[in-house]
């Protein structure tokens, strides 16, 4: 009998690949968007920062004048104790938040809102930034760090600046234990064995010396077990340019 996929057992909800959120510190979040937000300003300061384990960027914990906190990531160059403004007249400045509309064209924004009012959704992981390229009435484009412009309402907030933590990943990990425990902070399973190297019985590519046998393109209406490869793809192997022949 074979085995099941580690995709149908983390499907699961076992404890063994249940993400250890009780060890998560914080949830990043803007404030939520009312009136001062929408007509005004607020001043914050920004009080500490926070290593958290459910987060790749450091976090920063901004108290603001009326009481309230929030957790957002930190920016590049930010400190202890720097002033942090929020809402629609809001000041220009490093990891201030400030709807797309009054950011300029060439600036730097992160942890964008996808849709107004949902606190931050877009552009957090370290070192990221989006490039605000144009506007037009109530759309503004934005230069996503994949390169792909994308149209964005006027009023989704942002903060302005550049992600910290952005070199992270040209310290060389040196040794597989290293990355054990980096995998293990998140409950990430790792290593991660190829289908074409387990057996027949464990996986649809299974079996084969070097090659999968068969055809990587799965249906999207495949049953679990053999919903593995290129699920629904369009187009498969190497494009090949169309020649002219005359």
């Amino acid at each position: 009998m074979g085995k099941l996929l580690k995709q149908q057992r983390r499907g699961k909800g076992s404890g063994a690949y249940r993400a250890p959120s009780h060890r998560y510190k914080a949830k990043i979040s803007f404030r939520p968007l009312d009136e001062i937000e929408k007509t005004g300003s607020l001043r914050g300061a920004v009080m500490k920062f926070e290593d958290d384990p459910g987060h790749q960027t450091l976090l920063m914990m901004v108290q603001f004048t009326d009481g309230s906190t929030a957790w957002l990531p930190a920016a590049e160059g930010i400190a202890i104790g720097d002033e942090i403004f929020t809402g629609a007249n809001a000041p220009m400045g490093k990891s201030h938040i400030l709807p797309l509309s009054r950011v300029p064209e060439g600036g730097y924004v992160f942890n964008v809102e996808r849709s107004p009012g949902d606190c931050g959704k877009l552009v957090r992981a370290p070192g990221a930034y989006a490039v605000v390229t144009a506007r037009e009435r109530d759309i503004v484009y934005l230069k996503m760090p994949s390169h792909h412009t994308v149209e964005m309402q006027a009023t989704c907030r942002a903060q302005v600046g550049i992600t910290c933590g952005g070199g992270r990943l040209e310290r060389p990990l040196l040794k597989a234990g290293t990355n054990h425990y980096k995998k293990h902070a998140q409950n990430r399973k790792w290593p991660v064995n190829r289908g074409v190297h387990m057996s027949a019985y464990t996986h649809p590519f299974g079996g084969k010396q070097h090659h999968k046998g068969r055809s990587s393109a799965t249906s999207r209406g495949a049953p679990p077990g053999r919903k593995v490869g290129n699920i629904a793809a369009r187009s498969m192997g190497r494009r090949k340019a169309n020649r002219d022949d005359n």
